[in-house]
C-alpha cells in the first residue's frame, strides 16, 4: 500500500509533460477516467446549488424587506446556512478537480494552459469574492442593517454564477477549440478571449444555468414535499416548498427548448457525438429517430427500439429530407465508444427533463386555477423524487457531454490517450477519491440532518408563526 503510495510521489514530474500534440499513455487512461468521472459526478451538483440557490435566498430575503413577515427571513436564514455547507464541500471536490487536471492530464495542460488559463484565473478571482461576501451574510444577519445584509448577498448570487460561467468556458473550449493555431505540433497565436467565447459556450451556459434552477427547485422543494407527506402542514413547510418549487416550474419548460439548441448546434459542430446519442451508424438522409433498444457492437446497429422516420433530420435541421452525419463519416478509432452510455444517458436526460416539466406545468395549472396547491397525494410523492431525478438527469446530460466527445480530450485536436499521465498509481488515486467523496458525502448528510433537527428551529419558526397572525 505505501510502496503504492510512495510512487505517486514522483508525479511533480508528471510524465516528462512534452506540452505539445503527441505523447502520452493509454496504460493509465481507465483509472485517470474514471477518477475524473468520479470527482465531475461529485462537484457537478454542488455547482447547481452555487448557480441557483443564492438567487432563491435573496429572493426570499426580498419578500421580507417588501412586507416584514418574518417566516420569510427564517426560511432565508436557515437556507443560508445551507448555503456554506455546500460551499464548503464545493471548495473540497472543487480544489481536488482542480489538482486532478495536472496529475491526470499534464501534457493537456502544458500545451492549452496558455488558451484556456485566463478562464480559470477569473474563475479563481470569482471564487475569493464569493468566500468573502458569503462568509458577510450568512454571519450577518443580526449584525447588518437588513438592507445592507441583502445588499452582501448579492456578490454571492453573481459570482456564483460567474464561477461556473468561466469554468463552463472552458469545457465549451474543449468540445469547439478555438483562438489558437496548430505549427508543426506547436500551440501558436493564442487568443485568450476568443477561446473564452467560444461557440459552445453560450448553450452550454444557458443549459447549466437553467438546470441549476431546475436541482435546487425540485431538490429542495422535494425535501419539504416529504415532511407535508408526513403530516407537517405548517405554514413555514409550505412556504419553504412552494418558492423552490415555483422557480423549478417555470423553468423546466424553458430548459427543453434550449435542450433542442444545444441539441442542433452538437448536430452541426460535433456531428458524431449526434451519431452516438441517437446510434446513428451510416450518414443517412431522412434519418429516423430510434426511441429505446440498444446499441449492438457486433452489429454496428440499434437492435429493438421504435424508429420514427425522418423525425431525427428535423430536430437536428429543421427539414425532414436532411442528411445526417453517421459513425461510419469517419475511421473507427476516432469515433466514441461507449454508444449504449451515450444514447442511454441521452434518452435519460430528455425523459426526466420532460417528466419534470409535466410536474412543474400541473403545480403551475392548479394554482393558477384555483390559487392552492394540489390536492393528491401522487403529487408530493413524486416531487419528493424529482430532485434525485433532476440530479440523475443533471448528471445524464454531462455523461453525454464528456463521454460523447471521446476519443478527444480537445474536439478534433488532442486525443484523451495523448494528454494523460504516465505516472503509476492512478488506480489507487481512484480509491482513494473513492473513500473521500463518501466521507464528504456523510458529513453533508450529518449536516443537513442536524440543520433539521435544530431545537431552535421550532422555537424561531413559531415565533415567525406568531409575529404574523
Amino acid at each position: 500500500m505505501f510502496h503504492h503510495l510512495l510512487s505517486l510521489l514522483p508525479i511533480a514530474e508528471v510524465a516528462q509533460t512534452t506540452g505539445k500534440l503527441g505523447g502520452g499513455s493509454t496504460d493509465q487512461l481507465i483509472w485517470a477516467r474514471e477518477l475524473q468521472a468520479l470527482s465531475l459526478i461529485v462537484h457537478i451538483p454542488l455547482v447547481s446549488f452555487g448557480i441557483a440557490f443564492p438567487a432563491m435566498v435573496l429572493f426570499t430575503e426580498a419578500l421580507y424587506l417588501k412586507t416584514g413577515d418574518l417566516l420569510y427571513k427564517r426560511i432565508a436564514k436557515r437556507w443560508s446556512k445551507v448555503i456554506i455547507i455546500f460551499f464548503a464541500i464545493g471548495v473540497v471536490t472543487g480544489t481536488i478537480l482542480t489538482f486532478e487536471f495536472g496529475i491526470l492530464w499534464p501534457n493537456f495542460m502544458a500545451t492549452f494552459g496558455d488558451v484556456f488559463g485566463l478562464a480559470f484565473g477569473l474563475e479563481g478571482f470569482a471564487f475569493f469574492i464569493e468566500a468573502i461576501f458569503l462568509t458577510i451574510y450568512v454571519y450577518g444577519w443580526e449584525k447588518l442593517p437588513p438592507k445592507v445584509h441583502f445588499l452582501s448577498g448579492i456578490p454571492v448570487a453573481i459570482t456564483g454564477v460567474l464561477g461556473a460561467f468561466m469554468v463552463i468556458s472552458v469545457n465549451g473550449w474543449m468540445n469547439n477549440p478555438v483562438g489558437f493555431d496548430v505549427v508543426n505540433g506547436e500551440i501558436v497565436n493564442i487568443q485568450p478571449f476568443k477561446a473564452l467565447f467560444n461557440d459552445f459556450f453560450w448553450h452550454e451556459f444557458v443549459h447549466m444555468y437553467l438546470a441549476g434552477f431546475i436541482v435546487v427547485g425540485f431538490l429542495v422543494g422535494g425535501v419539504y414535499a416529504v415532511a407535508w407527506l408526513r403530516g407537517d402542514r405548517s405554514r413555514y413547510v409550505r412556504t419553504a416548498m412552494i418558492i423552490p418549487l415555483t422557480f423549478a416550474a417555470l423553468i423546466a419548460p424553458a430548459q427543453l427548448v434550449v435542450g433542442d439548441w444545444a441539441a442542433r448546434v452538437v448536430a452541426k459542430e460535433q456531428p458524431l457525438k449526434l451519431a452516438a446519442m441517437e446510434g446513428l451508424p451510416d450518414t443517412t438522409k431522412n434519418a429516423p429517430f430510434t426511441i429505446a433498444g440498444y446499441w449492438s457492437e457486433s452489429e454496428g446497429r440499434i437492435k429493438g427500439g421504435v424508429a420514427i422516420p425522418d423525425l431525427l433530420s428535423l430536430l437536428a435541421f429543421r427539414n425532414p429530407n436532411a442528411t445526417v452525419t453517421g459513425l461510419d463519416s469517419v475511421p473507427a478509432e476516432d469515433r466514441p465508444k461507449a454508444i449504449n452510455v451515450i444514447r442511454y444517458s441521452f434518452q435519460a436526460m430528455v425523459g426526466i427533463g420532460t417528466l419534470l416539466a409535466l410536474l412543474g406545468a400541473y403545480y403551475l395549472f392548479v394554482w393558477a386555477r384555483w390559487r392552492r396547491l394540489p390536492k393528491s397525494k401522487w403529487f408530493y410523492r413524486v416531487l419528493a423524487v424529482s430532485g434525485g431525478l433532476s440530479v440523475i438527469a443533471l448528471e445524464a446530460g454531462w455523461i453525454v457531454t464528456e463521454v460523447g466527445r471521446q476519443p478527444w480530450v480537445v474536439y478534433g485536436v488532442m486525443r484523451t490517450s495523448e494528454a494523460v499521465t504516465q505516472a503509476e498509481g492512478i488506480n489507487i488515486l481512484f480509491w482513494v477519491g473513492v473513500a473521500v467523496y463518501t466521507g464528504l458525502l456523510a458529513a453533508v448528510v450529518w449536516l443537513l440532518r442536524r440543520l433539521a433537527g435544530d431545537p431552535e428551529r421550532v422555537k424561531e419558526d413559531d415565533q415567525a408563526e406568531g409575529a404574523t397572525k
